[in-house]
């Protein structure tokens, strides 16, 4: 009996034995698919970890590009306010060069008006240049005249004193 529990026992080491042997074996295969897995997860996070350098300067570009266009959309912002401004400006410069054709039309037909007044008066001032002249004539004639008759006035009556 001793013999036979000591083959007994010896059986169940062996039962045990390759119990334990098919158990490593399942964990040496477990070992070796959680390595494989641990290998693909490390790829994985390489591959994650260029993918999100490339994606890091991608987004680097877009936020200089964004600060681009913010300094183009503020440099166009003022240039539109400055269009503006420059727009009225020139709104009223147009009006003030209206006003100033429509003042400059006005002072020319006055001067024209002012032009033809001024010939007519010159013409009147020549006409009565002219009478002045003639009555001035006229007076000179006169006073010939009347310097002959008081001269024939005063023979006469040195004629007549003496008779």
């Amino acid at each position: 009996m001793a013999l036979q529990g000591i083959k007994a026992k010896m059986e169940q080491l062996k039962i045990d034995a390759e119990q334990s042997s098919a158990t490593i074996d399942e964990l040496k295969a477990k070992v070796k698919q959680l390595e494989q897995e641990n290998l693909a997860k490390e790829q994985e996070i390489t591959s994650l970890t260029h993918r999100n350098q490339l994606l890091e300067a991608e987004v680097e570009k877009v936020e200089g590009a964004h600060k681009e266009s913010k300094a183009i959309a503020d440099e166009s912002s003022h240039h539109s306010s400055q269009n503006e401004a420059l727009q009225r400006r020139l709104q009223l410069l147009e009006d003030e060069a209206e006003a100033s054709d429509k003042n400059l039309r006005e002072t020319n037909e006055k001067l024209r008006q002012t032009d033809v007044k001024a010939g007519h008066y010159e013409r009147k001032v020549q006409a009565l240049q002219n009478a002045v002249d003639s009555w001035e004539k006229k007076h000179d004639e006169l006073m010939e005249k009347h310097k002959k008759a008081e001269q024939e006035l005063a023979d006469l009556l040195a004629e007549v004193g003496g008779l």
